[in-house]
């Protein structure tokens, strides 16, 4: 194992090759690199590797890369470095993939926190973020013509607005129960000759799954240890989110042969039902093909059969109201914003006010944007109330010394008397924020003309 962790440090930044039989002839390809971009010199053959691997195709792989920056892989190559790399070992590197001798490194393995637990992400090195890239957006317009319209997540000019507008027409129509599918741990269980075997019915050209299926058995970098993947598409990678949509694309034919109305974002899927029994024979009948058929696992403790209003479909729940459907945001959705919105205007996280209206501005409005479908003006009002007692505590210690309070509550219209009297209180910090002169003098004109964002007075504008 250490002479292994010692290749990956040594051998990384150089993309060694491995030894495979040439079983393709194949054309001439060459990347000119300058300081802009990447531009062609000559390509002789139109093979779906040689449209991957086009000077046209690589440079808009590599300005996506460029522009979304990212963190460096397990050969720790920011993407600053790429184009003097590319330069260098443009020929080899080329050549090595259209021989089929090239060898993509391990992810490195990256935690983020969830609600419960954590999400594995795998971060290709820079040099096969492009690669993948490159992939991608060849391989996306072929399989765009055979997925369904149901699907809704990594597909351009798909959204999760139109899925959740789509989930409201269902339940409109009279689908009121919800099949909740779970697949446990998708992207990690993904079995690599079944995502093959589908990938084989589509792309003829053996070199192109060849190389995708080196990329899915790449290995895991976790520290310094190095691990294998026998099954799983790491997110992480820009081909992850295409493969995942192929695979289960496989389940959204099954769905659409057996007639069920289903809305589905990337893992996330809502089979819906007219009723309660209806749900649970769909979902008794569906798990074997998924199981058996796809080889991934239902968790069956999180896939729930209920009611529309019980179901959190991508942060929204539904409910009918006078026969059409409607959309709510989820409780958990809700405590998740005021956690946040807690931790934005903590009276100790030793913020000036200008960091402060910066970070809430962007908060507040990518939330509301976000969830401006839901019915909520009057869930907002309540929010703003209490959101404003949390400004006006942050403020009041702010002032510190009795003083400042003085000072700026007379500056404010309070009478001196008054202003002496609140000055001096020993109540805390959070009790004299929903006093009747401190809300009186720090009004919610004043906190909106000061710069601070309004939930309610935001989600009316973008509503309409």
């Amino acid at each position: 194992m250490k002479g292994r962790q010692q290749k990956i440090s040594k051998d990384t930044c150089r993309q060694k090759d491995r030894a495979e039989p040439d079983s393709y002839a194949t054309g001439q390809t060459y990347i000119g690199i300058t300081e802009n971009n990447l531009t062609e010199v000559t390509i002789l053959e139109d093979e779906l590797l040689e449209q991957i691997l086009s000077p046209s195709n690589l440079n808009r792989a590599y300005k996506r890369v460029r522009s979304n920056k990212g963190k460096g892989g397990v050969d720790k190559m920011e993407v600053d470095s790429l184009k003097d790399y590319l330069v260098e070992n443009r020929d080899e590197l080329l050549q090595s993939i259209r021989d089929g001798k090239y060898r993509p490194n391990p992810v490195r393995r990256v935690e983020i926190p969830k609600e419960k637990g954590k999400r594995l992400l795998g971060i290709p090195t820079a040099v096969d973020r492009v690669i993948q890239q490159a992939i991608s957006q060849v391989l996306s317009p072929i399989y765009e013509q055979q997925f369904l319209p149901h699907s809704y997540g990594f597909r351009p000019g798909k959204s999760a607005r139109q899925a959740l507008k789509k989930c409201k027409d269902h339940i409109t129509d009279g689908y009121k129960y919800a099949v909740d599918m779970d697949l446990q741990q998708f992207f990690d269980t993904v079995n690599h000759s079944k995502l093959v075997e589908i990938l084989s019915r589509t792309i003829k050209d053996g070199r192109v799954t060849s190389l995708i299926h080196k990329y899915l058995q790449a290995g895991v970098v976790i520290g310094n240890k190095f691990e294998e993947t026998k099954l799983g598409v790491p997110q992480g990678g820009p081909l992850s989110p295409l493969l995942g949509n192929i695979m289960l694309h496989e389940l959204d034919k099954e769905l659409q042969k057996r007639g069920h109305r289903f809305v589905r974002f990337a893992d996330d899927l809502l089979i819906l039902c007219k009723s309660k029994r209806s749900a649970e024979r769909t979902l008794r009948n569906i798990v074997p093909f998924i199981e058996d058929k796809l080889f991934l696992k239902v968790n069956r403790e999180k896939t729930t059969v209920s009611y529309v209003s019980k179901v959190k479909f991508l942060g929204y729940t539904f409910n009918r109201y006078r026969g059409e459907g409607r959309l709510r945001v989820h409780p958990k959705s809700l405590n998740k914003m005021k956690q946040r919105l807690k931790e934005l205007t903590s009276r100790s996280n030793g913020w000036g006010n200008a960091r402060r209206k910066k970070e809430l501005n962007q908060y507040v409005k990518g939330w509301v944007n976000y969830f401006k479908l839901a019915d909520m003006k009057g869930l907002m009002r309540g929010i703003d109330e209490w959101y404003r007692r949390r400004l006006r505590m942050c403020i009041w210690k702010q002032w510190k010394r009795i003083r400042t309070k003085l000072r700026m509550l007379i500056k404010l219209g309070l009478n001196k008397s008054k202003a002496w009297e609140y000055a001096n209180t020993r109540k805390s910090y959070w009790r004299i924020a929903k006093s009747p002169i401190v809300s009186r003098v720090i009004t919610s004109q004043r906190l909106s003309k000061a710069g601070y964002p309004s939930l309610l007075e935001y989600y009316l504008k973008v509503r309409t």
